[in-house]
């Protein structure tokens, strides 16, 4: 398990190389962002997943949690399913990534640099399955931001507000999703705060 501190503190996710990209070859992020209204089949998504996943891996799954704005009923989000795996060692590709990409996953990201994440994309139910280790600390906070989002509404319709206008200003600049997530980093981290507040890890 992580630390307190670990899990207070965020850790960049930039590469150390300027060089280096954490996307795989023939991949990058997609252009445009759309959100769509709360759904309720975005659970059941979920459940596929999960099947998806441990049909493919079994006992190596360690943890499984439906995370990000899908996973808090009556928000808005883009409808793709968030998922965190948690696997013994996520830099050891070999353990899982075969299996994973025969149940129709393919993988997109690479960052050994950031808590060891991998990023795989499932085509239907379309679904973003990140791969930490479990010391991670960014699986907890995930978790803490879903429940925090979950139990109270007016940061619910904060988020809400402000992924809409997020989204609207990426897509009139024909930008890419990175630059949708720049534009709600400050909000983010604002939620965060008020999160950890409450969880006892912060003053």
């Amino acid at each position: 398990m992580p630390t307190r501190e670990q899990i207070v503190t965020f850790l960049d996710d930039t590469p150390p190389d300027p060089a280096t990209s954490p996307w795989v070859a023939g991949r990058g992020p997609e252009r445009g962002v759309e959100i769509a209204e709360p759904d309720d089949v975005w659970a059941t998504w979920y459940l596929d997943v999960v099947a998806h996943v441990r049909g493919a891996l079994g006992l190596r799954v360690l943890g499984l949690q439906h995370v990000g704005s899908t996973s808090v009923r009556g928000l808005p989000a883009k409808p793709v399913v968030d998922v965190d795996l948690t696997v013994a060692d996520p830099d050891d590709e070999d353990a899982y990534v075969p299996a994973l990409e025969r149940a129709g996953f393919v993988l997109h990201v690479r960052e050994p640099w950031w808590y060891g994440h991998r990023l795989l994309r499932h085509p239907a139910p379309r679904a973003n399955l990140h791969v930490f280790g479990p010391d991670s600390p960014e699986v907890w906070r995930h978790r803490l931001f879903r429940d925090w989002l979950r139990g109270n509404p007016d940061d619910r319709a904060l988020y809400a507000r402000v992924k809409r206008e997020a989204a609207a200003a990426t897509n009139d600049a024909d930008e890419d999703g990175t630059a949708y997530n720049r534009r709600k980093h400050a909000v983010v981290r604002e939620i965060y705060a008020r999160a950890f507040a409450a969880a006892g890890l912060t003053g």
